[in-house]
């Protein structure tokens, strides 16, 4: 029998929390979303884990990036986001998953509110981009 310490524990949820960024990163990468970014927010906040940042071109497509999220999210996990704000407009459209907060933007928006530069001291986590379809 194993025990684990409450630091085992953290760096489980920590885990999976990347684990979970990263399903985002990938459900939002296949639908065509740009610059892409998961910053590991853990240290700095105590609400959250991580932030999935990304861009869109347009507002049906910050729509669609936001349907294939919760799609993906719900297949893997069976989990529904907490809360969805922004969808009326779309420019900036916020999903809480408690562990996850994904920001999907306009592009315009993106700029404009400059998240990257206000988390620009938070480790990024790595994640692979897809391979693009032959």
């Amino acid at each position: 029998m194993t025990s684990s310490t409450p630091s085992d524990a953290a760096s489980a949820a920590l885990s999976d929390a990347h684990r979970r960024a990263g399903i985002v990163a990938h459900a939002a990468d296949e639908k065509k979303g740009e610059q892409i970014v998961v910053v590991d927010v853990g240290e700095i906040l105590s609400i959250t884990e991580a932030f999935v940042v990304v861009s869109a071109s347009n507002t049906r497509l910050v729509r669609t990036i936001v349907e294939e999220i919760e799609l993906a999210l719900k297949i893997a996990d069976d989990e529904g986001p907490r809360s969805v704000e922004g969808l009326d407009d779309a420019t900036w459209v916020l999903m809480d998953y408690g562990d996850v907060v994904v920001h999907v933007f306009l592009a315009e928006t993106r700029e404009y509110y400059d998240l990257d530069r206000l988390w620009s001291d938070a480790p990024l986590v790595e994640w692979t981009a897809l391979p693009a379809l032959t």
